[in-house]
């Protein structure tokens, strides 16, 4: 999903640290050597260690939460930092801190291409080895959208007597085919050419990021005003086509194509049925705590429809949620006041 990115605001008892948690064996059986997180702290942990909240960042997100959901952390907002120690990790495999295809493999030059596959539980076994070097035993909460919601539900699954609450946004119990065939695309970009690549697989990741009412009402088929870039001279030059430059352009100055790529692929396997059931309410019955399940109207990557079958699959009432936007997908970032006030209900005692 987008990272929103606003200037920082300075948040009250803001902290960024890195934590070297050791060796780690992945699902596939490989093992890292040495793993490190990055990660941002804010507010206080409890003597007990039982107000600590964990915030998943989507796709090319950071461990930065204050930044991509600004307006929800800090004193009296929904996760309040008076009341809640807020974590937020950089995920494993990615780019901004945490162990992945740029760090240094043991012979030490960076893994590159040579980073092994990991899954969605990889990256949740990781995030629990830091609770434990933080002494926190059980989360108070784990939330996230996108990318983040399927680390949040994955979290609920395999340490079950560890969360209390899980927060699911814009995120399914599986991929499908819709969702694997897009992912596809944008890998084969990354494979013929990692710089381009990552370009024209940001653009065609935001196409499925925002919705095409959206889109339509934003830019129409009107022509970019400013000056065309030398290799559209002489060919009509959209707006919409700029926009995307635009983002493909951001992207490639702030990511790596390693990590789009391995992160890609891990939300493409992303099923929480895999080794468990076939059948969904068999596979989640293990899921433990209360649960918030909520869909974005517009999204055309994880429908609505989609979003319903996990809320009716988990155990107990569960209802699904509706967060009405314009925004497609995105809105799980962009709507921030209705997920602040879904997070505020979700968290009150």
């Amino acid at each position: 999903m987008t990272a929103i990115m606003p200037p920082t605001a300075v948040v009250a008892g803001h902290a960024q640290h890195s934590a070297a948690l050791g060796a780690l064996r992945l699902e596939s059986g490989e093992v890292l050597d040495e793993v490190t997180l990055a990660y941002d702290t804010y507010g206080t942990l409890a003597p007990g260690g039982d107000n600590a909240v964990l915030v998943e960042h989507a796709l090319t997100g950071d461990s930065h939460a204050h930044e991509w959901w600004p307006g929800l952390i800090g004193p009296g907002l929904p996760l309040d930092t008076d009341r809640f120690f807020v974590v937020c990790a950089n995920v494993l495999g990615g780019c901004s801190g945490s162990t992945g295809p740029t760090s240094l493999a043991p012979d030490g030059s960076p893994f590159g291409d040579r980073f092994p596959h990991i899954t969605i539980r990889d990256t949740v076994a990781a995030e629990l080895c830091l609770a434990d070097r933080l002494g926190i035993d059980r989360w108070y909460a784990v939330l996230g959208g996108s990318m983040g919601g399927a680390r949040a539900l994955e979290t609920a699954l395999m340490a079950p007597e560890r969360v209390a609450r899980t927060g699911v946004v814009a995120a399914p119990a599986h991929s499908e085919a819709d969702q694997i065939a897009w992912g596809h695309i944008q890998l084969q970009a990354i494979r013929a050419d990692p710089v381009a690549g990552l370009g024209i697989a940001r653009q065609i990741a935001h196409l499925t990021y925002r919705a095409d009412a959206e889109l339509n009402h934003r830019f129409g088929a009107r022509q970019q005003a400013t000056s065309a870039p030398a290799e559209h001279v002489g060919e009509r030059y959209y707006s919409i086509q700029s926009y995307l430059d635009h983002q493909a352009a951001k992207l490639q100055r702030r990511f790596d194509a390693g990590s789009y790529a391995v992160l890609t692929q891990a939300l493409m396997d992303h099923d929480v049925r895999r080794g468990r059931s076939q059948d969904l309410r068999t596979a989640l019955a293990g899921a433990g705590g209360e649960f918030l399940v909520a869909a974005v109207s517009s999204d055309r990557l994880y429908t609505p429809e989609h979003v319903r079958q996990l809320a009716e699959a988990l155990p107990g009432d569960v209802p699904c949620r509706m967060i009405p936007s314009w925004a497609g997908p995105d809105g799980f970032l962009t709507e921030v006041e209705q997920i602040g006030a879904l997070f505020r209900e979700f968290l009150a005692e």
